[in-house]
């Protein structure tokens, strides 16, 4: 092969190097922004989502030239979804929650002063509500109301049957409701 064929072998690469690179750059702005969306709706993550459409558009141009042309718009959402795929696989790989980790994560509510002081002003009206109700429903209702026990915690200590105890409950409601008009 002489050095003219060479030469034109080469310009016709050239040219057709352009040509890809200008249809890449189109494939860009066409379908960016749907590129960017479906790596955010895997991640949730602005910068992930960034990064994983970046990727998506470099394997992309890596196999333009495998690429035949036809349904743009499906090949790269293929990329795209895999990509995303692959990078679900990597991020469970690399987070195994320990339990000091999930607790540091999970925000520690405080209450204000006001709540604190309401709190403690509705514990003592409840109190005094219980302390006026006659036996055995005193005894349920502070064990429920007060102590935050199940009914079945309740028959366990006092030996009793579920259904009793929640008979109990009810009718120790029923008479706090009544009190709570008189005394308050």
């Amino acid at each position: 092969m002489n050095i003219e064929n060479r030469l034109k072998i080469k310009a016709i690469r050239e040219v057709e190097k352009i040509h890809s690179n200008e249809y890449f750059e189109n494939l860009i702005e066409e379908y960016g922004n749907l590129i960017f969306s479906i790596c955010y709706r895997f991640t949730n993550h602005y910068f992930d989502a960034q990064d994983l459409a970046q990727e998506t558009f470099l394997s992309a141009y890596r196999s333009l030239d495998q690429f035949d042309g036809t349904y743009p718009k499906a090949w790269l959402t293929r990329i795209a979804t895999n990509k995303c795929l692959d990078y679900q696989k990597q991020a469970a790989r690399k987070t195994s929650p320990t339990e000091d980790s999930f607790f540091l994560t999970i925000e520690e509510k405080q209450d204000t002063p006001e709540e604190i002081c309401l709190n403690d002003d509705i514990r003592n009206r409840l109190l005094l509500l219980i302390r006026k109700l006659e036996e055995p429903y005193q005894s349920i209702a502070y064990d429920y109301f007060y102590l935050e026990m199940s009914p079945k915690e309740i028959a366990e200590k006092k030996q009793k049957n579920v259904k009793t105890i929640q008979t109990q409950i009810y009718r120790a409601k029923a008479r706090m409701k009544k009190l709570w008009k008189e005394v308050f």
